[in-house]
């Protein structure tokens, strides 16, 4: 059979690689949803992982009534996911192959979408659009409130397929290096075995960045897809902080930069140079920012041997490395650390790391008056700054939140950036509050008048100001998810003179305490609890949650005794 051969009818022409360990509540539906694609798929690899629950034993019972479903026991736990994966590869027989882990999905027609787009195009790897969905575990919701619902679809590389296009090399687009998932692909078998392309074996973390290095170094013919091809669960508690446990120990940020070092190392070797440079670029924007963000939440320990280790894998890069994107968030937060023997400037970098990344005050100056990341770092110089688009500016707005009675007053300062906000003249501010899950606003935007500062602006520590007031009930009154919490995130647009703007969240001002958690009469005379809190970020939420039956009863028990006294008559 010819792979390249026209796609004009669903044939059986893809093989799935489902891998799993000890994953019973999810393998069977991740084996289905490749199932449901249709006569497309062919086979079904399931590999388990020698699962010590009851895994095995579903999937043997599904491939008894399905036979495109073949279950291959590993006899012995590899620890990791690129030995399973492996196994798999080496049993399908199809001339095209995807993957797929246990707790995942693939979405109706994702197989179909991808094998057309690869022989129409005569393309070695097709990749299409990968969505983390957010979901915290689902309980049954009581009678009369709502039900689980679903949660929110974050979309992993959005700008890469954002329409279909098709690349004769990897190098005709450099940011293909970013996308180091393995499970939004489909790949041709032959081209696969013929460069002898697997994954790492054993207890490997981050495989795919290996695996997809070993592929972009082979030079194959791309297309991508604007297609959604692959769900990725992320499961937690809605109300927990943004920060996965995966990332809470040193062993697992050492496992990063061992895979970022091994990726970089294929493609120089295979002669990709390019990117291979973008590989290293990656890597600041991508890995260092998303850890370096969480870096202040870790105890003194952590935090030094995270520096440490990080010091010595940017010392391997050279100085075309960081001039590759100079005023790159992800450089400069590189920069600082490696001319630092030891931790320092954590809440800037926190703020630096986040997107959208802010640039905290204080803004030092070299003897000379060029922007500098601080007076005892004038080589970390920050005069790229002068010229950028405003649109790109890592701009800081601080916000401190004053409670009343119903409302709450929200002042916002934004800070002027070596004279770029007096040059470009800040008109107004758009506020939003956004459910995090859902992705929708409490209500329309406001837009708020921003002042201008006494002397115009230019100056160090000036900053334009807005006030803006918080109505509690406009989230108390919004239907809840059963037994959960919903959490709002601030969004604001900085809207400047000339029609420009950029997109902004508000970090928590430095030395303003939070108002206290309170509770609001909602719908249905319900009560829920408001609580200001800030993220792993900086920057300024609001965690909004059904109360207990304990905090609601003490509220009843308060209005009661207040409605009880307006409703006596007065003494004369």
């Amino acid at each position: 059979m010819d792979p390249h051969a026209p796609h004009t009818a669903p044939v059986p022409r893809v093989g799935v690689v489902v891998i799993g360990h000890d994953d019973a509540a999810h393998v069977t539906a991740a084996v289905r949803s490749a199932l449901a694609q249709g006569p497309v798929v062919g086979e079904v690899v399931a590999v388990d992982d020698c699962s010590t629950d009851d895994s095995a034993e579903l999937l043997s019972r599904l491939a008894a009534s399905e036979p495109r479903v073949r279950v291959v026991r590993r006899r012995v736990n590899s620890s990791g996911c690129g030995s399973p994966r492996n196994t798999g590869l080496d049993r399908v027989t199809s001339p095209y192959v995807m993957f797929l882990d246990s707790g995942d999905l693939l979405p109706p027609g994702a197989a179909d979408a991808l094998l057309r787009a690869a022989t129409d195009a005569g393309a070695d790897v097709a990749g299409g659009l990968c969505v983390r969905r957010e979901a915290p575990e689902q309980r049954r919701a009581p009678e009369g409130r709502e039900g689980p619902e679903k949660g929110r679809e974050v979309p992993w590389e959005a700008g890469l397929y954002a329409a279909r296009a098709v690349y004769e090399s990897p190098a005709q687009r450099p940011r293909l290096v970013h996308d180091t998932l393995c499970v939004n692909k489909l790949y041709r078998t032959g081209f696969l075995r013929d460069h002898g392309i697997r994954f790492p074996e054993g207890r490997f973390r981050y495989g795919d960045f290996v695996f997809s290095a070993r592929v972009l170094a082979a030079g194959p013919r791309i297309v991508l897809v604007p297609n959604r091809v692959y769900v990725q669960h992320v499961r937690g508690c809605a109300d927990r902080l943004p920060s996965s446990p995966d990332r809470a120990g040193i062993a697992d940020w050492r496992a990063r930069t061992e895979a970022s070092r091994a990726a970089y190392e294929i493609l120089l070797a295979a002669g990709r140079k390019e990117l291979a440079r973008e590989a290293r670029a990656k890597f600041l924007d991508h890995e260092l920012r998303m850890y370096a963000c969480e870096l202040e939440s870790h105890d003194v320990h952590h935090r030094r041997a995270w520096w440490t280790l990080t010091r010595a894998y940017l010392a391997e890069y050279d100085a075309t490395d960081w001039e590759h994107r100079p005023t790159a968030p992800g450089c400069l937060v590189g920069r600082v650390v490696l001319a630092s023997p030891e931790p320092r400037d954590l809440p800037r970098i926190r703020a630096l790391a986040a997107r959208p990344a802010r640039l905290l005050p204080p803004y030092a100056h070299t003897p000379d008056g060029i922007p500098a990341w601080s007076a005892d770092l004038p080589r970390i110089t920050l005069e790229p700054l002068l010229t950028r688009p405003v649109r790109f500016l890592p701009l800081t707005v601080d916000a401190e939140l004053r409670p009343r009675a119903r409302t709450a007053l929200l002042r916002l300062r934004l800070h002027e950036l070596y004279g770029r906000m007096a040059q470009a003249g800040p008109e107004a501010l758009e506020v939003e509050w956004r459910c995090r899950a859902t992705g929708r606003a409490v209500g329309p935007r406001t837009t708020v008048g921003l002042a201008a500062p006494a002397d115009g602006g230019g100056s160090a520590g000036a900053f334009w100001s807005a006030e803006v007031a918080l109505r509690w009930a406009a989230f108390a009154f919004r239907r809840m998810p059963a037994g959960g919490a919903r959490v709002w995130d601030l969004r604001l647009r900085v809207r400047f003179r000339g029609g420009a703007y950029r997109e902004v969240t508000a970090q928590v001002r430095a030395g303003a305490e939070l108002p206290r958690r309170c509770a609001v009469v909602g719908a249905r005379h319900s009560v829920v609890l408001m609580e200001p809190y800030s993220t792993h970020s900086g920057a300024l939420a609001l965690r909004v949650a059904p109360a207990s039956r304990g905090v609601m009863s003490v509220v009843r028990d308060g209005l009661r005794r207040l409605l009880h006294c307006h409703s006596r008559p007065q003494a004369h």
